[in-house]
């Protein structure tokens, strides 16, 4: 095959091709969706398939390749038929991932990244997939399966070795559920109402009303200050408030300017974005619009993370339905509005969540976080005024024009607006997700709202907002779950994945697997997120293997606390705050370590099988 002529595709893929070239300005943002929809075709990516990709889109083979090699899902040797893909990421880690991955490398008779001699399986061991409430979780190529144990992972085998597929669990386990006590549906409000991703069903739930009031009603700075008077901050992680985000957008500018819905969810904990998407993905589409109106946007993308294929699928459906209703197109609903949307895939890479990151990874490239500022407000997406909320944030929109600022302010504290979502994962009694005001009391979630621990042990540690925030101990708990109560107390609320740790838990264990996460999702661009979680690693396996020395606990906390402030993004400071947390708070069990015992698994610890 010559560089100047293309590869003689099926002609759904090569619709699929064009349809991606078609969705942006510049051509090579189609590059990682279409290795992803070429790899779901062929099952690898081999040199012809990526020469070919490149020819489309004016691109050498070394950009392509350079591209390729930075994200996780993307295969250049073909796998198994059935690509076995087991999350041993905390979450799951606390509820049996690791005896659960065991069990399946016996089952199969393969190792990590091995595939079977007849090309049935291959398996991989693989971080956080966002079914954290589900755990433990497993997905056999783009199907998730959550809940599961030995018996049930036999039975799921037994049928793909027939031909079958088996039935996979599309909806979150705990995502439906009967009301918790002090539980405020807002944005779960469509959980469990049948057929809810359809537009008939959303628009008699009030649906698209908000648009209407947003378009035709009030002017955009009215649509900016209802944000403000709403309180409502970033339900990303970093809480930025959402009014004063939008309202950094310069007025008058020549260059366009774009909304981004941030759905790469991959804060280990974290599972709430999903079913928003998969149960209410009109609601998501109505708050984009409205966000567009705001600032003068006429352009959105959802960057929504790789392993959510399936959610890609309803998002399209229902962005379909909403540009045949006239919510999305030009001149919305007779308004004199425009406002185009469509979805954009990842292909693993928990970097990609920080905003600058996903800007990179829409434009086709490495997500490789920016040097700021400028901030994406000024120079975003294709250099160009950009907003970037995630899923939940864009999700509460609707509401809140709705009902109004002030409304949705009062249902939580001063400051701290609204309603949030929870995923309460680990050793509960009901892991779920649950919406309730913010402010609410950490203790009573735990105990009213999720039932209690499990198996009635008693509780050691909690992880209020994903696994880069600081820890609490058990007697920390009595704290309203708000973004500055739990930064008094030195956490932070982060993404709301609140995990929840037992009496029989080595933090040793869990500090490493931790470690672990952040080291292999590192995009290495900075030196002391790459060295450092690279050497914390290292050091606690060591220790928790039982080659620790009494100076390696300061080493790594003066490790962690080195690496704070000094990356270009946060991932050095999420690896860095939960460590320097449990050396702080359980530096007894370190020291355990080193005369020989652990008390929670001594026939796991010191067998070197980590």
């Amino acid at each position: 095959m010559n560089e100047t002529t293309t590869m003689q595709l099926p002609p759904d893929l090569e619709r699929k091709y064009s349809e991606l070239i078609g969705r942006y300005p510049v051509k090579r943002s189609a590059l990682i969706p279409m290795m992803m929809y070429a790899q779901d075709h062929f099952g690898y990516l081999n040199d012809d398939v990526l020469k070919d990709i490149g020819t489309r889109l004016d691109l050498n083979f070394t950009q392509v390749t350079e591209t390729l090699a930075y994200y996780s899902m993307l295969r250049r040797k073909p796998g198994g038929r059935y690509h076995i893909q087991v999350c041993t990421n905390i979450s799951c880690m606390l509820r049996g991932g690791n005896e659960l991955y065991e069990h399946v490398q016996k089952r199969l008779s393969l190792g990590n990244k091995e595939v079977s001699p007849t090309g049935t399986f291959s398996l991989e061991e693989v971080e956080c997939i966002g079914a954290c409430t589900g755990a433990p979780a497993m997905q056999v190529n783009y199907d998730f399966y959550e809940d599961l144990d030995p018996d049930k992972v036999d039975a799921i085998f037994e049928q793909l070795q027939e031909g079958k597929r088996p039935k996979p669990v599309p909806v979150i386990s705990g995502a439906l559920h009967e009301r918790a006590p002090g539980e405020v549906p807002v944005v779960s409000r469509m959980f469990g109402v049948p057929n809810s991703t359809k537009i008939d069903v959303y628009l008699q739930y009030e649906g698209y009303q908000a648009l209407e009031k947003a378009l035709k009603q009030m002017a955009p700075e009215q649509i900016i200050d209802e944000m403000k008077k709403s309180n409502l901050r970033g339900r990303g992680g970093a809480g930025f408030p959402t009014g004063m985000k939008w309202s950094f957008v310069p007025k008058d500018t020549s260059k366009p300017k774009y909304i981004l819905a941030n759905a790469d969810e991959s804060e280990p904990g974290t599972s709430k974005d999903r079913p928003l998407m998969e149960m209410d993905p009109h609601q998501l589409i109505e708050g984009m619009v409205i966000a567009g109106r705001a600032i003068g946007s006429h352009q959105g993308y959802i960057y929504i993370r790789g392993e959510y294929r399936y959610i890609l699928d309803i998002m399209d459906a229902a962005i379909a339905e909403a540009y045949a209703g006239n919510y999305l197109g030009k001149n919305i609903r007779g308004s004199g509005f425009d406002f185009e949307l469509c979805t954009h895939t990842g292909a693993g890479a928990y970097e990609c969540g920080e905003e600058s990151a996903l800007m990179e990874s829409l434009e086709g490239k490495r997500g490789y976080p920016r040097i700021k500022p400028p901030f994406p407000a000024v120079v975003g997406l294709y250099g160009c005024p950009t907003v970037i909320n995630n899923v939940e944030t864009l999700s509460t929109v609707p509401a809140i024009i709705r009902g109004g600022g002030e409304w949705y302010a009062g249902l939580g504290t001063p400051k701290n607006g609204g309603t949030r979502l929870y995923s309460i994962s680990g050793h509960i009694n009901r892991p779920g997700i649950y919406e309730l005001p913010l402010g609410f009391n950490l203790k009573r979630m735990i105990e009213e709202v999720a039932g209690g621990m499990k198996d009635g042990k008693k509780l050691k540690a909690v992880i209020p907002g994903g696994s880069s925030c600081p820890l609490l101990s058990a007697d920390e708990i009595d704290v309203a779950m708000d973004y500055d109560s739990v930064a008094k107390i030195g956490s932070m609320l982060g993404s709301g994945g609140t995990v929840i740790i037992d009496e029989d838990t080595c933090m040793v264990d869990l500090a490493r697997r931790i470690m672990h996460f952040y080291a292999h999702e590192s995009c290495g661009w900075c030196i002391p997120c790459r060295e450092g979680t690279a050497w914390l690693r290292k050091l606690l396996d060591r220790f928790h293997e039982g080659g620790g020395r009494s100076e390696d606990i300061s080493l790594i906390d003066d490790l962690s606390k080195n690496m704070l402030g000094r990356t270009f993004c946060p991932l050095g400071d999420a690896a860095a705050l939960p460590t320097i947390s449990i050396v702080k708070k359980w530096r007894n069990e370190f020291e355990d370590h080193l005369r020989g015992k652990c008390a929670y698994k001594p026939a796991e610890v010191f067998a070197g099988a980590h």
